[in-house]
């Protein structure tokens, strides 16, 4: 492997198509597509400037790096990307990616970022700020997230996320077979029309949550107090512990909770209207 130390590179495809390069305390100045078409790339200690630094690579490490602002739109087309302790302040970034590896990473634009990528596993991993982080993307899984983005995880498959915090609007829209666990996720409009959705050990916060999912499980979740009109238009098997304050037009299930300040079955409940709602007897 070419070791390539304290350079830099800048303007149009400066590494274009290169091979089995390790880049140490690199800098990729203002320019495009620096490394576009490579493989077996491994930098460290590298700051990246330029728009589109790693487009359609093969195979390649990141380490200790800084993505600034101008390095919007990073990671694209790319597969089999390990990522660790590194600081992303640029938008845009991985994109229709396959096979992401990351740990210790702090995004702190997330705006429209892991789009429509397959096969991510995330450990500590930290997003602020933007829109729709992950959205379509599928077969995921996180363990430890920090987020305050907008519009999570919306139209995922197949993830599974521990110890996550998630402060955000309408995430988990037309997500489907996803599992949280000893999570805490606070804002509007939680989890609509999503398929096989699992909540252990989590606790809900914002308004309407949880409305027109179908195959919905709660084990064990706690609900906010100023949570209300949940469960609307949802079938669900629902564990919780403690109060809920205001249950509405749940389609069908089961629903148990040490106490229930409210619920609402009016005419506009969806056939066939059998749920069967319950404090838990002590």
């Amino acid at each position: 492997m070419q070791l390539i130390k304290d350079q830099q590179f800048g303007g149009e495809r400066p590494l274009f198509a290169s091979h089995d390069l390790h880049l140490d305390n690199v800098t990729i100045l203002a320019g495009e597509s620096a490394i576009k078409e490579c493989s077996n790339i491994v930098a460290t200690h590298c700051r990246f400037e330029g728009n589109y630094p790693f487009w359609h690579v093969h195979g390649f490490t990141i380490d200790h790096c800084h993505f600034a602002v101008g390095g919007r739109s990073a990671l694209w087309y790319s597969d089999h990307l390990v990522m660790r302790d590194t600081v992303v302040d640029a938008p845009k970034m991985f994109r229709e990616m396959d096979g992401i590896d990351i740990e210790n990473v702090c995004m702190n634009d997330a705006d429209e970022t892991f789009w429509r990528c397959r096969r991510i596993r995330a450990k500590n991993l930290t997003l602020h700020g933007g829109t729709y982080p992950f959205m379509f993307s599928s077969h995921i899984y996180v363990d430890g997230l920090e987020s305050d983005s907008k519009y999570v995880f919306q139209y995922v498959k197949d993830v599974e996320i521990h110890h996550a915090r998630i402060t955000t609007k309408d995430s988990f829209w037309e997500a489907e077979d996803v599992t949280i666990y000893d999570s805490v996720l606070d804002g509007e409009y939680l989890g609509w029309h999503s398929k096989n959705l699992r909540l252990v050990n989590c606790h809900i916060s914002g308004e309407q949550p949880l409305c027109y999912a179908h195959g919905l499980v709660l084990e064990n979740c706690t609900f906010d107090p100023a949570c209300d009109r949940a469960f609307e238009y949802s079938t669900l098997q629902a564990d919780i512990r403690g109060a809920i304050t205001h249950i509405k037009n749940p389609t069908s299930g089961h629903i148990v909770a040490d106490s229930i300040g409210s619920v609402t079955l009016d005419a506009n409940i969806h056939a066939p209207a059998d749920c069967l709602i319950e404090t838990r007897k002590p």
